[in-house]
């Protein structure tokens, strides 16, 4: 994954002070051409209003002043938006590095006008080789799998030589023996792994991205779990033995410790919070700002407004987000652990570094 200078100063001052964000995940959309099984997001934001364009743009110079490296296009499906490219620009316009989040079935001219505006780096949500099996998973819609077979033939044959393609697999019960599968796949062709395990609440409790999982269909068993902590073993082992896994060990032992009902490590260094704001938050349709996936503040605060920046370094945005962060019992949301780990551990802080600034090819034909 290529950043470039300005970028690769913006990343390590967030890593290092801890005080400005190294990443957002922006909710470009609530509206989706899928309905997975493993995800709630559409029907949490389904009365969601979106955003204009000239308040995106707002939005990205407003995020560039406080620090932000790296922005996530989440949805519901990005692609839904008929201007994404527009919005790509509107972030790369101001040096902000963007990844995109797709369920793969966006068009080959949608792609390339993406590439065009600048984005070169994209996660596409594949759960197993298994075809049918995926089609199920993404509720019954059929070829599914095929269609994003061939979109990641289309990134790899339109994306510039330091493009990166990543695979959002989700572990859950159906697909666990599919793991190493997917992860050999994705080394031959070029692209990473990177797990999430599946998030699950109750009604009394619901949050923006965890599913309600009546039927048990995606929640493991205690028979289940020996499997599942060899699995991951396992994908330990792959990474060691050059195979591109992007998750570090931190991470997954926390996988384990996720789906089991343990407690979560990755926050212990920072008094058993995520760092949220300080180093990641999510952003609505709306443009209001919200500590994850997962909560919505009662107070709203746009982030297209001329005077967010002064609310977030005045520390008003922080306080109203701090109470969130210190009830939460934790999530397992890829990137969000990740960042504290890369900023607050030494180690994967350097190995996280080089993957973020090597200029190698990595997506390949």
């Amino acid at each position: 994954m290529y950043f470039n200078t300005k970028q690769k100063l913006s990343l390590a001052r967030s890593l290092i002070t801890k005080t400005s964000p190294a990443y957002v995940q922006f909710y470009v959309t609530a509206r989706c051409d899928l309905a997975c099984e493993q995800c709630n997001i559409i029907y949490a934001d389904a009365d969601a209003e979106e955003m204009t364009l000239t308040q995106i743009r707002q939005m990205a110079y407003n995020l560039s002043k406080i620090g932000v490296c790296i922005v996530l296009f989440i949805g519901g499906e990005p692609f839904m938006r008929k201007d994404l490219p527009e919005i790509v620009k509107a972030f790369t316009d101001v040096n902000i590095h963007v990844r995109l989040q797709t369920n793969g079935l966006a068009s080959l001219g949608d792609l390339q006008r993406c590439v065009e505006a600048g984005a070169h780096d994209i996660s596409i949500s594949l759960d197993t080789l298994d075809s049918s099996l995926q089609d199920s998973i993404n509720a019954g819609n059929g070829r599914s799998w095929d269609r994003v077979m061939e979109t990641v033939a289309n990134v790899n044959r339109i994306f510039p030589e330091n493009g990166t393609g990543f695979f959002g697999t989700v572990l859950m019960p159906r697909n666990m023996e599919h793991i190493e599968g997917v992860i050999k796949f994705a080394t031959a062709i070029g692209w990473w792994v990177s797990l999430v395990p599946v998030h699950i609440t109750t009604p009394s409790n619901p949050r923006g991205f965890r599913l309600f999982d009546d039927k048990k269909v995606c929640t493991f068993t205690k028979q289940q779990l020996p499997r599942v902590k060899e699995i991951l073993q396992r994908v330990k082992e792959l990474r060691k033995e050059g195979y591109n896994v992007y998750d570090s060990d931190e991470y997954i032992d926390d996988i384990f410790h996720f789906v089991s009902g343990e407690p979560l490590t990755w926050r212990r260094r920072n008094m058993d919070v995520c760092d949220s704001p300080n180093l990641y938050f999510a952003i609505e349709p709306n443009g209001n700002i919200r500590p994850c996936c997962d909560y919505k503040l009662d107070k709203a605060f746009r982030i297209y407004q001329s005077d967010f920046s002064r609310k977030y370094w005045s520390g008003e945005i922080h306080r109203e987000i701090y109470p969130y962060t210190r009830q939460c019992s934790g999530c397992m949301y890829g990137s969000y652990p990740e960042i504290s780990v890369t900023a607050r551990y030494f180690i994967p802080q350097l190995k996280r570094f080089f993957f973020f600034t090597k200029r190698t090819k990595n997506v390949s034909g």
